[in-house]
């Protein structure tokens, strides 16, 4: 973890009230992982107060993507920010994505990425990691409009499946209902899926019952409040098997099985 002033490279608008913001991160700060997140100060007035967590949302080397939604009054002044402007930032932090996993190109195994709504922030770097890996991508919103990239992962070969509980896109319902059929339909062996998922905290809870259901290695990015990021505050704790857990330093990625749901 480093403390460090970056210049912003680019803030681009997206798609409605989503920007994706570019950063370079410098070379004395240790390699960023899929499923890590960044610290940011918005500006330097006491309002906000808090600085604001934020997933890699595309590693290039020594450049960050993260990609942002308005929804305050923090990720409303950073939809200001121009390129040139400088941040403060804290980061990488927390625990990635374990990429150890045996997805062997060319074989059966096939990671399954599952979003919800802003989920597919983190999920986009860990498929940029998973190049070579066949891959399927699950992405649930309430509606077509919150949809954000799948051109994206459809570019990186993933096969894309969607849902939004109004019907407008997708099939009409919940996503973990679609990648449950997905997963009956195919007959997937044991040992063949590795789920990936990221969003909000009930449907991650559904996709441990699912892996548990049908054997899957299944990881979970949780999304939590996070008050300083770095475990100081206490305010992110969870119950695990194995005690309590801080979401910002024993996480955001946990083993979907050792949560106590």
């Amino acid at each position: 973890m480093k403390t460090f002033k970056s210049k912003i490279i680019d803030n681009e608008k997206v798609q409605t009230d989503h920007y994706v913001l570019s950063f370079k991160v410098p070379k004395r700060v240790e390699k960023v992982k899929p499923g890590q997140f960044f610290n940011l100060k918005v500006n330097e007035l006491t309002v906000p107060l808090l600085r604001r967590p934020f997933g890699a949302h595309k590693i290039e080397k020594n450049k960050v993507k993260i990609l942002y939604k308005i929804v305050g009054r923090a990720t409303q002044i950073l939809s200001l920010k121009k390129p040139g402007d400088v941040l403060d930032i804290i980061g990488p932090l927390g625990k990635g994505f374990d990429l150890r996993l045996p997805l062997r190109p060319g074989k059966k195994e096939i990671a399954i990425l599952v979003a919800g709504g802003h989920g597919v922030a983190p999920l986009y770097a860990l498929a940029h990691s998973l190049k070579r890996t066949r891959k399927a991508l699950f992405i649930g919103a309430r509606t077509k409009a919150h949809i954000v990239c799948e051109k994206g992962f459809r570019k990186l070969g993933a096969k894309v499946y969607i849902a939004t509980e109004d019907g407008s896109k997708g099939d009409k319902g919940l996503i973990t209902k679609v990648l449950t059929d997905h997963i009956q339909d195919n007959g997937y062996k044991k040992g063949t899926i590795h789920i990936y998922a990221c969003g909000p905290k009930p449907m991650l809870k559904e996709i441990a019952k699912i892996s548990a259901k049908y054997k899957c290695e299944c990881q979970v990015s949780l999304e939590e409040y996070l008050g300083c990021g770095t475990g100081i505050c206490i305010g992110c704790a969870i119950e695990t098997r194995s005690g309590k857990k801080l979401v910002c330093k024993d996480g955001p990625v946990f083993n979907a099985g050792d949560i106590l749901w």
